[in-house]
């Protein structure tokens, strides 16, 4: 399970990062329903905030952020 401080830091640095255009929300395989429903890809500006608020799987909220380049090399 993420910490709340470790996935708003990753959050933030995405962000910041004029690369990353989106955000992909990843849920694992095993996830309760709220998770489920935020699975997605969002612009990084309005990606959902970990944990997503409702889970309810009994080992927390276990979602992560995918970055989404828009250059992959320099």
């Amino acid at each position: 399970m993420q910490s709340t401080t470790t996935a708003q830091q990753a959050l933030k640095k995405f962000q910041e990062n004029p690369r990353v255009k989106n955000v992909r929300l990843i849920v694992a395989a095993d996830c309760c329903p709220a998770c489920a429903a935020h699975e997605g890809t969002y612009d990084k500006d309005e990606a959902p905030l970990l944990p997503i608020e409702g889970c309810s799987h009994p080992k927390g909220c276990r979602c992560f952020y995918e970055p989404m380049l828009t250059i992959i090399f320099p």
